[in-house]
């Protein structure tokens, strides 16, 4: 279902960069300590930094 998507392609464009951006910040399910959630973000917001500031 596309759920106010005008066209499947604008659909399929949404998710592909949604998942990227998301395999990113979510950290994998596993038990891991609060520590190791927050190092990930951190981690994963550097990298986005990164990317963001090399293309503006």
């Amino acid at each position: 279902m596309m759920q106010g998507f005008r066209s499947a392609g604008g659909l399929q464009c949404f998710i592909s960069v949604f998942s990227a951006v998301r395999n990113l910040f979510v950290p994998p399910h596993q038990k891991r300590s609060a520590l190791a959630i927050h190092i990930h973000r951190i981690r994963a917001m550097a990298q986005w930094n990164a990317v963001a500031g090399a293309t503006v």
